[in-house]
């Protein structure tokens, strides 16, 4: 089955509230998911005990498949991995391709930068692909800007029109069209069109990776 995402029109809502049935889950696999999902976001079990309010104990039965949670301790774990339930429980697996349509992706705005995400919010997804235009002079941020992604990300930038500025931790690089560059954005780094015209750059960033 495929998802298209569109601009336009709103997607349609169910009238009255899904109801949500006791799911069959095979302990075994969500424990092998909760455990990989945890793991992939460099969390210990302290931690992801810690967001969501399940203890460690409970947490690693669990993990080893030893025992099935209610839905109301699979709510919180959901939770503490930044999921929904139904996600947690793959009752959303039929969706394998989201298809996201020109224009169609969470948009943002902000002092000439404006930004579309281009992959959807999919459950586990550790990396995702932005456009970018940048108004001439225009910054994705200020000089001095702490690092707003994870410890461990790592990003590339693929410049797909006009010129960039690609400063990461005081080190400046020109970027033009056709280039890219791959840096480590744990670090401070900001990208800035110091030319003319609009400038257009796609971002990949990939989070929690362990440098080597």
């Amino acid at each position: 089955m495929t998802t298209v995402v569109t601009a336009s029109p709103p997607p349609r809502r169910a009238v009255g509230p899904p109801a949500l049935e006791e799911p069959a889950v095979d302990p075994a696999r969500l424990g092998l998911r909760v455990k990989a999902l945890r793991e992939g976001m460099g969390l210990s079990l302290r931690d992801l005990a810690e967001r969501s309010a399940v203890g460690a104990a409970t947490l690693s039965q669990v993990e080893r498949g030893e025992s099935s949670p209610t839905l109301a301790v699979a709510g919180r774990i959901a939770e503490g991995l930044d999921l929904r339930l139904s996600q947690l429980l793959r009752l959303d697996e039929t969706r394998h391709v989201v298809v996201v349509r020109q224009g169609a992706g969470r948009q943002s705005r902000r002092s000439g930068h404006e930004i579309e995400e281009l992959t959807p919010p999919l459950p586990g997804q550790r990396a995702d692909v932005s456009l970018h235009r940048l108004a001439p002079a225009a910054a994705t941020g200020g000089e001095g800007d702490p690092p707003i992604h994870e410890p461990g990300s790592r990003e590339t930038v693929v410049i797909v029109a006009g010129s960039v500025e690609l400063a990461v931790d005081g080190e400046v690089h020109s970027l033009e069209a056709g280039d890219s560059a791959t840096f480590d954005a744990d670090l401070p780094h900001r990208l800035r069109n110091p030319g003319t015209v609009e400038a257009k750059l796609l971002a990949v960033i990939a989070a929690g990776l362990r440098r080597s």
